[in-house]
């Protein structure tokens, strides 16, 4: 026993060489007869093969396997292993490992005692150890075994731990073009100096980054270690996505006359402003004497030095001459990690009608009306695309929630008998949901798909309260805001062919199921489909498509085909 002394310390050596937190962990493939049949090419494939199989016996426990026969063939090598006596352990003790450090690896002697000899168990320990040194800020702990003793096939040994020095985070420093505050990088990445150094913030940080529209990567973060302190080097620059588009258009007045009707479209979205994360958005559009929209958003980002985010926006939709519709709300939005958000917000929603002399002899409740809703509810983001602006692959997920107050004003130009026995203080909720999925096929190939649902309850329901679904981003082949609905599930699916990197050409199919109860109208399924073409012009995003839709207000055919097309500037 005493001569395999110096072959059982061989076979351990690997274990009793330190190694820092971060180096990667080998992996060995499984084997379990002991006859190996391996077509070679060369000696060295040769070699490299016959290593394979003894450190897949000593992984599994057997320390000490013999190589019994060997044939040469002229393209083969037949080889016959003796696996040798199976090790077993007798104990695995603590040693001078914190029981801290042992607590959060849930390290358990049982295991180790009186159990087959496994490498791959011991490595698993080594590297949670590690991991746990590091992320209190010892990157360079060092964990091996000591004290080893072995009574015929058993093995003992003791855990010798060394902390090694503690490193700290410097100031994070910005090597590419990027104007973003290096301050507020590195508290929006929560890497900040006189911290703990971490190698699990600083991959969390990387990740965060790529869900930046506003920043990109152009290289490999790199990390310097000097007077026990760390310092991370990052190579951003800035993206171009601030954008700035827009229309005007003056028209005769066919209700004024000898004025002039002022018609058009403004689009203006900043973003990363003052290199701080905030963000403005504008949107403006006028088609028609009587229709318009305007919706204005604005991102704080850490406000009071936390990591919460305030948002706020107001939205107004003016319909013709029906009603006009008012939609404010304030949000906290939560990184909870790099690609999940969690947000909960208040909304304050008012309707009110524009014109009711048609409707003064009516005997109950319109299907438009004048109402108030405060309601709260909470918001879940996940992105795991690989690109926020350009995805290729990779899942994005959008949830809401929310639940209040609703209250019917009583107009007095209306009868106050259509307002008897109807409660005007109810409860009514809504939700919705949006799945997106990127697949990358081939560098000219990929597949988009989209799953889009909704569903709103009350039992006082309006018509200027619904979702309003169908247009561009929603149902193709129909006029945006086509439908009213207070349920709706959409699917888009579409195969891209690209010719560059952000520029494609596609086809495309939507299918829908809308729900409208207030008018008391069938449930529609409408369809479309049709071609489109996506250009990176270098300036911006040109876009072209070119849809045909059906649904029971809209035959299918050429003439009622839409063409949705328009140009994002981008800086």
């Amino acid at each position: 026993m005493n001569k395999s002394i110096p072959i059982f310390y061989c076979l351990l050596f690997c274990l009793l060489i330190s190694r820092p937190a971060f180096a990667q962990v080998v992996s060995v493939m499984q084997v379990d007869e002991q006859m190996y049949i391996q077509k070679l090419e060369s000696v060295e494939e040769w070699k490299h093969h016959q290593q394979e199989v003894l450190q897949a016996y000593h992984l599994q426990g057997y320390l000490m396997p013999t190589l019994l026969e060997q044939k040469f063939l002229p393209d083969s090598i037949y080889s016959t292993y003796s696996s040798g006596p199976l090790y077993e352990w007798l104990q695995l003790r603590p040693g001078n490992c914190p029981p801290k450090i042992l607590l959060k690896t849930n390290y358990d002697s049982r295991v180790f005692n009186q159990k087959p000899f496994d490498m791959l168990r011991l490595n698993g320990l080594f590297e949670q150890i590690l991991e746990e040194a590091e992320e209190s800020g010892h990157p360079f702990a060092q964990v091996r075994l000591d004290s080893i003793g072995f009574q015929d096939q058993q093995i003992s040994a003791s855990l010798n731990f060394d902390l090694g020095p503690f490193i700290s985070f410097d100031t994070l420093k910005i090597t590419g073009s990027s104007k973003t505050d290096p301050i507020f990088l590195a508290r929006s990445l929560q890497i900040l100096p006189g911290a703990s150094f971490s190698q699990k913030k600083i991959n969390q940080a990387i990740r965060q980054i790529k869900n930046l529209p506003y920043l990109k990567l152009t290289g490999e973060p790199e990390i310097s270690f000097q007077n026990s302190e760390a310092t991370l080097y990052l190579p951003i620059d800035d993206r171009k996505i601030n954008t700035l588009d827009g229309i005007i258009g003056f028209l005769p007045n066919e209700i004024e006359q000898n004025k002039m009707l002022v018609t058009g479209q403004f689009d203006l979205a900043l973003y990363n402003v003052g290199g701080k994360g905030r963000s403005y958005q504008i949107n403006w559009q006028r088609l028609s004497q009587l229709t318009q929209t305007l919706l204005v958003k604005a991102v704080e980002p850490m406000v009071l030095g936390s990591r919460i985010n305030l948002g706020g926006s107001f939205y107004l939709l003016k319909e013709d001459s029906t009603f006009l519709n008012r939609d404010a709300r304030i949000e906290l939005n939560y990184p909870i990690s790099a690609s999940w958000q969690l947000a909960f917000f208040t909304r304050w929603q008012s309707g009110d009608l524009l014109s009711v002399s048609p409707q003064l002899e009516i005997t109950e409740l319109p299907e438009v009306a004048d109402f108030r809703f405060t309601n709260y509810g909470f918001h879940v983001i996940h992105n795991g695309l690989d690109d926020l602006i350009m995805p290729r692959r990779g899942w994005f997920s959008d949830a809401e929630f929310g639940i209040g107050n609703k209250k019917i004003l009583q107009n007095t130009a209306f009868p106050e008998a259509i307002y008897e026995g109807i409660e005007l203080n109810t409860i009514q909720y809504y939700m919705r949901l949006a799945l997106e999925r990127h697949v990358y096929l081939r560098p000219q190939l990929g597949l988009f798909f989209r799953l889009s649902a909704g569903e709103m309850d009350n039992q006082n329901l309006l018509l200027n309260d619904l979702y309003r679904v169908g247009g561009l981003k929603s149902i193709r082949g129909f006029n945006e805001n086509f439908f009213f609905t207070n349920r709706f599930a959409y699917f888009n699916f579409e195969p891209r062919f690209y010719f560059d990197a952000a520029s494609y050409f596609m086809v495309f199919g939507d299918v829908a199921r809308v729900e409208n109860k207030v008018s008391g109208v069938p449930v529609d399924h409408p369809f479309s489909f049709g071609a489109g073409l996506n250009l990176d012009t270098g300036g911006g995003l040109f876009h072209f498509i070119y849809a045909v839709g059906k649904a029971e207000s809209q035959p299918l055919g050429f003439n009622y085909s839409r063409i949705h097309f328009g140009f994002t500037g981008r800086f």
